[in-house]
C-alpha cells in the first residue's frame, strides 16, 4: 500500500498546484504523509455529508474539488460547521486534498468531464493556457452537438445527462434557435461572455449565471445572439470527480497500489426544491406597447 505522500505526489503531478489561481485554496489541508492509503473518496464539496461519508465508507483521503477554507481562518474550533469537519477528518485518520482551479483548466479537466457527461465533441480550450504549447490545456471548452438540437431539445437533453438538482437546467433565448457549436464551463463561468463571443459557440452552459450579465450577453450586438444554458454549480463539476478516480486508478495500476477509489452521489448542491411559477399573469419577452 502507499503512504499518503506518495498518492499527494502522483495528484499533484495530474492537477500541479502552481497552476492554480493566486486567490485559490489548493492542496492538502491535513493528512499524515506516512499514514497509508486503501481507499480514496472524491466528492465536490468538503461538507459534513461527505466527510461522514467518508468514515462510513474506511476511506483514508478524501478529494474535493472545492476548498475548505479558501480565505483563510482563525479557528477549526468543533463548535464551527468547517472546523467539526476538520475535526472528525482527523479524529478518523482521514486525508483532505483539494483540486480546484487546477483541476479546472488541466488536460484533462473539470470541464472535459463536462462536456463528456454531454457527449459533445471537444474542438479545444475556450480561453487556452498560453503556458501550453500544445494548445489542450485552459479554461472551459468549446465543442460541437451530436447533432443539431433547438436550444429548448438541448436544454432538455443536458437536464437528462447531468446530475439531476432541483434547479435543472435553464435557458435564455430564442427555444427554437437551433445549436450546433457551444461552450461549456464548469463552475461559475458568466466572466466567460466575451470569450465564448470571439469563440463564435451558438450556446454557453454554465453555472450561476446572473441576473444583469445574462441580460446583457443576451441583448448583446450581432447577427446571432448568444444563448445561454444555466445549470446547478454542482451538477457542472460532479463529472470531474469520476474523471479524477479514473485518472488515480490510472496511476494506481502503473504502481501496482491496489487502491480502491470511489465517487461520492450524495448531491450538495445547496438547493433542495424547485417550485414553479404560477402567476396571475403570463408576461411575454418581447416588448409592447404601453397599457
Amino acid at each position: 500500500m502507499p503512504v499518503l505522500s506518495e498518492v499527494l505526489t502522483a495528484l499533484d503531478a495530474l492537477w500541479p498546484p502552481e497552476r492554480a489561481e493566486g486567490w485559490d485554496a489548493v492542496g492538502t489541508v491535513c493528512g499524515d504523509p506516512d499514514a497509508e492509503v486503501r481507499r480514496v473518496l472524491f466528492a465536490v464539496d468538503p461538507v459534513q455529508e461527505i466527510v461522514d461519508e467518508a468514515v462510513q465508507l474506511g476511506a483514508d483521503l478524501l478529494v474535493t474539488h472545492h476548498p475548505l477554507y479558501l480565505r483563510g481562518t482563525t479557528t477549526v474550533a468543533a463548535s464551527t460547521f468547517k472546523g467539526k469537519v476538520v475535526h472528525t477528518l482527523i479524529k478518523h485518520d482521514i486525508a483532505l486534498h483539494v483540486a480546484h482551479t487546477n483541476a479546472d483548466t488541466a488536460d484533462p479537466g473539470v470541464s472535459d468531464a463536462l462536456a463528456g457527461a454531454l457527449d459533445l465533441r471537444i474542438l479545444g480550450p475556450l480561453v487556452p493556457d498560453p503556458s501550453d504549447p500544445e494548445g489542450r490545456r485552459g479554461l472551459g471548452r468549446i465543442c460541437e452537438l451530436p447533432h443539431p438540437m433547438t436550444l429548448a431539445e438541448f436544454a432538455s437533453y443536458a437536464a437528462a445527462r447531468l446530475p439531476a438538482t432541483a434547479q435543472g437546467i435553464r435557458a435564455a433565448g430564442d427555444p427554437e434557435r437551433e445549436i450546433r457549436t457551444v461552450a461549456v464551463s464548469g463552475g461559475s463561468g458568466d466572466g466567460l461572455f466575451d470569450d465564448v463571443r470571439a469563440a463564435g459557440a451558438d450556446a454557453f452552459l454554465t453555472a450561476d449565471l446572473r441576473h444583469h450579465p445574462a441580460s446583457e450577453a443576451t441583448q448583446h450586438t450581432g447577427a446571432s445572439p448568444l444563448a445561454l444554458l444555466d445549470a446547478a454549480h454542482w451538477a457542472t463539476e460532479w463529472p470531474w470527480c469520476e474523471q479524477a478516480a479514473a485518472q488515480l486508478d490510472a496511476v494506481s495500476d502503473r504502481h501496482g497500489w491496489g487502491l480502491r477509489t470511489h465517487v461520492s452521489r450524495t448531491v450538495t448542491d445547496p438547493w433542495t426544491a424547485h417550485a414553479a411559477s404560477t402567476p396571475v399573469f403570463t408576461p411575454t419577452h418581447t416588448t409592447g406597447a404601453p397599457r
